[in-house]
């Protein structure tokens, strides 16, 4: 079987992730905020985030370098959050809740209602990277079931019907 995999001695200096002299910026001034850099690591994840709408593999190498700590303390920081995407996402994610309490409240129709009026399946983006659609554990709305976040935006007390129309808010 033939290897397809790039020699690590290949790979350019040019190709190497590079944070914007924002982020850059951004970073060290976080880092500061901290008595210990690596409590910075989570505001350092967001800030990339913000503004490249996920954080590549090539970043957590980058946060580390500029927080002076190991990549490892990033990437743990990094895959223990929900809110942190590792991988690409649609310009709105959409979180709906599937906790007990809102399986309770009936999520399992709104979640039918995203994915029928999406034409997607959870995990997934909408072929024009408008919509991702991801279950969440718990959005802390539970006496307000079902639930969901469209990017920053909660939505409670949603029903099958209303789920479609709130969609259209988001262009």
């Amino acid at each position: 079987m033939h290897d397809q995999r790039i020699a690590i001695e290949t790979i350019e200096p040019s190709d190497a992730f590079v944070l914007s002299a924002t982020e850059h910026d951004a970073i060290e001034q976080e880092k500061h905020h901290y008595e210990d850099a690596r409590a910075a690591s989570i505001e350092a994840l967001k800030i990339v985030q913000k503004q490249r709408g996920w954080v590549p593999d090539g970043a957590i190498q980058a946060i580390a370098d500029v927080l002076g700590i190991p990549a490892s303390d990033v990437e743990g920081v990094a895959t223990f959050y929900s809110q942190i995407f590792r991988q690409p996402v649609g310009r709105h994610v959409i979180r709906y809740c599937d906790s007990v309490v809102c399986h309770i409240t009936g999520y399992q129709g709104i979640q039918a209602a995203l994915e029928a009026n999406l034409n997607i399946k959870p995990g997934q983006t909408t072929p024009d990277g408008r919509f991702t659609l991801l279950p969440t554990c718990c959005l802390g709305n539970c006496d307000k079931g079902p639930t969901m976040m469209v990017d920053e935006d909660t939505h409670v007390h949603l029903t099958p019907e209303n789920v479609v129309t709130l969609l259209e808010q988001y262009q």
